[in-house]
């Protein structure tokens, strides 16, 4: 049977422990040893019994507060595995069905565009004959 050595409150203990349970021994002694360590900081050196009972007890209260939490948790677990398995298998989930989207590209009717092409050949007509008319003006008027 394999002896550990642990540390507990700055004093050595050698435990014997089950053949591969030495990493658990270890642990739990580091938790205890840090309870003891506070309750030293705090009360100062006292008798090893009262100090690893005072531990022990601060280590079982805060089990029991893990304890009620895991309770509450389960119990949770199981209120909503319950609303799981009596609600539907599918869920509904509402869509919104688009409105119909219409795009409308602009066309210019035929009739239309030929009327601006007819405006465009009046304009260029009109700016070729003015374009004619004012060299002569301005010969003119050097004259």
């Amino acid at each position: 049977m394999p002896q550990v050595e642990i540390v507990i409150g700055g004093r050595s203990f050698e435990v014997a422990c089950q053949p591969g349970e030495e990493p658990f021994l270890q642990s739990a002694a580091a938790m205890l040893d840090a309870e003891a360590s506070a309750i030293s900081g705090q009360i100062g050196r006292m008798p090893e019994a009262r100090m690893l009972l005072m531990a022990g007890l601060l280590l079982a209260d805060k089990t029991s507060g893990l304890e009620d939490r895991l309770k509450e948790a389960q119990a949770r677990l199981i209120e909503l595995e319950a609303q799981l398995a009596a609600g539907p298998r599918e869920i509904e989930v509402p869509v919104e069905v688009p409105v119909e989207v219409r795009v409308e590209i602009p066309t210019i009717p035929a009739e239309l565009r030929q009327l601006f092409a007819d405006v465009a050949e009046e304009a260029e007509a009109l700016a070729h004959a003015v374009n004619q008319l004012l060299p002569e003006r301005a010969a003119g008027s050097a004259a």
